[in-house]
């Protein structure tokens, strides 16, 4: 993908967002949001937040995702339900909200919720992207964990965690207590899909595994081997639930036919990856 950059450390003026994207670098309640124009897409646009890669979007094609590890987490999602299902999803951490734009295509019946700590980049990112009105979409600004824990009980059928604060989640969103919050939330049948940043050395991995392992009966991990194999930097989807999670073959066969061929790790193989990890807890100083 191409990039076509503004002036580095020039701030455009607030009211610029209101006409729709325009390329440059932007203040936001939590540091800078740079958007980029992409030289290969007259209708794409790369985020960076404090100077790290956030999101694509494709203005004219909402089905079409940059970031592999997003179309995992929809690969997934697409194999757990038809395209006419009435999903309650909540998508934590909201960005440009690549992936609940998808949603909205992919689910015309859904309905999606998602929390933005940063309330001025949530009002940058809606002037932007033309984004899907409530009730298909609503943006609500605040802590990610604050909004899980007042949500009803059984009341989402999905919650995708992509929360971070530079290259880590905040511990808050990686404990047991949060995970049983969101399990609390979430429909007996219903998914919690995270988004781990890790470094080769797959500890954080290892951890939050175990950590999702002990709150539900199925879990799965998916990454590109040479992540799982602790030969890089990358990311690392898990999944959990109480209903079984990619268990035929069409979900393994999607994913190693990506850009970046992907790997399926069934229940046993996660549990057995994490087994010798502690599970995560918010006592721990994070």
């Amino acid at each position: 993908m191409g990039r076509q950059r503004a002036p580095k450390n020039v701030l455009v003026e607030e009211d610029a967002a209101i006409r729709g994207p325009v390329a440059g670098l932007y203040s936001t309640d939590t540091g800078t949001a740079e958007l980029i124009a992409d030289a290969d897409n007259a209708n794409g646009w790369l985020l960076m937040l404090n100077g790290a890669q956030s999101s694509h979007v494709d203005l004219a094609d909402p089905l079409r995702l940059e970031f592999e590890y997003m179309r995992w987490i929809m690969a997934l999602v697409e194999d757990r339900w038809a395209p006419g299902a009435k999903l309650r999803t909540l998508s934590l951490g909201g960005a440009a909200c690549s992936m609940p734009r998808y949603l909205v295509a992919a689910f015309p019946n859904s309905r999606n919720v998602v929390v933005e700590i940063d309330g001025k980049l949530a009002h940058y990112v809606r002037s932007w992207f033309d984004l899907p009105r409530a009730p298909l979409l609503k943006l609500r600004v605040g802590e990610a964990r604050e909004v899980t824990q007042s949500l009803s009980e059984a009341s989402r059928d999905l919650i995708i965690r992509d929360v971070f604060s530079g290259t880590r989640t905040p511990h808050a969103l990686t404990t047991s207590e949060f995970t049983d919050i969101a399990k609390n939330v979430l429909m007996p049948d219903g998914v919690y899909i995270v988004n781990c940043g890790d470094s080769p050395t797959l500890l954080t991995a290892r951890r939050e595994a175990a950590t999702i392992a002990a709150a539900f009966e199925y879990v799965v991990i998916i990454a590109d081997p040479a992540m799982l194999k602790g030969r890089r930097s990358g990311n690392i989807i898990i999944a959990g639930s109480q209903a079984p999670l990619g268990d035929g073959a069409a979900l393994p066969r999607r994913l190693l036919g990506g850009a970046m061929p992907a790997q399926l790790w069934g229940r046993a193989k996660v549990r057995q990856f994490g087994q010798s990890a502690t599970v995560l807890t918010d006592s721990e100083i994070a």
